[in-house]
């Protein structure tokens, strides 16, 4: 009969580990607060340029969009304008994934332990589950 992956490993010991595997990552990622600076005021992108620096808003970066768009209307079939309105979402999206910050909550040093124990000890007991017990028991 054949266990996880197919091989002669241990069926038990792979559900266990996924368990424990799976419950450390819901931890540790629950433990992770999360922030962001995002406005239409906001700064997404610094510019320096004329011996300044100069800040380019989220509302900056939907002026060429509205004009993409318009270009859009008048002929769909302007690359120019194609560029423009997508080159706008892109700057973005990727403005806002830039603001966002990363924390962890507070915590003691036994809960950090516990949920690095169950993320990385269910991973590598799920990654041993997959391989062959026996040597002297061939894979079929």
């Amino acid at each position: 009969m054949k266990g996880a992956g197919g091989t002669a490993g241990g069926v038990g010991q792979f559900f266990l580990s996924l368990v424990m595997m799976c419950g450390g990552f819901y931890l540790l990622l629950n433990s992770i607060s999360i922030t962001t600076s995002f406005g239409l005021g906001a700064r997404m992108y610094a510019v320096s340029a004329f011996g300044g620096t100069y800040g380019i808003t989220t509302g900056m970066i939907m002026i060429p969009f509205m004009f993409g768009v318009g270009i859009i209307f008048y002929n769909a079939k302007n690359i120019f304008g194609w560029l423009l309105a997508i080159g706008s979402i892109v700057a973005l999206v990727f403005g806002v994934i830039a603001s966002i910050q990363f924390s962890f909550r507070s915590m003691s040093a036994f809960d950090l332990i516990v949920i690095l124990v169950l993320s990385v000890g269910g991973l590598g007991m799920f990654l041993r589950s997959l391989r062959t017990i026996d040597k002297a028991i061939p894979d079929k």
